[in-house]
């Protein structure tokens, strides 16, 4: 199988940069998807062990890949409904 593949890339080499580049992009979205599996909050594996992760986090810490100017200020309104409901 793999012989045959190399004899098509030795017989037309134009293929050669885009065989690059899509793998390049496979590779890229696997990486990503296995960072963002094991590293942010809002993926859910096991939904028995913590059904509502989202009351667990930390809203001071960025969440996003890049935040630029991320200035944290309490909604008014969500303050409200959190004291009426407690």
């Amino acid at each position: 199988m793999h012989g045959g593949f190399l004899q098509m890339l030795k017989k037309r080499k134009e293929l050669i940069p885009l065989i690059g580049f899509v793998g390049c992009a496979a590779l890229g979205a696997t990486a990503a998807s296995i960072y963002f599996l094991l590293t942010k909050p809002d993926v859910i594996l096991n939904k028995t062990r913590n059904p509502e992760p989202w009351e667990t986090l930390d809203p001071s810490t960025p969440q996003k890949l890049i935040t630029i100017n991320q200035q944290w200020k309490p909604v008014e309104e969500l303050e409200l409904v959190k004291k009426l409901t407690k």
